[in-house]
């Protein structure tokens, strides 16, 4: 049985064409474009997780910030 993957039905749904040479094992013509593209989403990946970490970082430093604020306001009234 083969297995079809998301990505295949989606080279399909673009051009079945493209799918089709594929499927015969026919080389695309523009590897290195395929190339670049590639190298293109590897950064914009690693930017996206980059991105969340710093998000994470960020609310982190908000509550020991805050949290150092209501203890700093707690200790003047007392």
């Amino acid at each position: 049985m083969t297995v079809i993957r998301a990505s295949e039905i989606g080279n399909y749904v673009y051009c079945r064409r493209a799918w089709w040479y594929q499927k015969q094992g026919i080389e695309s013509a523009h590897r290195a474009e395929l190339a670049a593209g590639i190298e293109i989403h590897r950064r914009h990946g690693r930017r996206v997780i980059l991105a969340g970490l710093l998000r994470i970082l960020a609310f982190l430093a908000f509550s020991i910030a805050l949290i150092l604020l209501v203890t700093y306001c707690t200790l003047r009234l007392v």
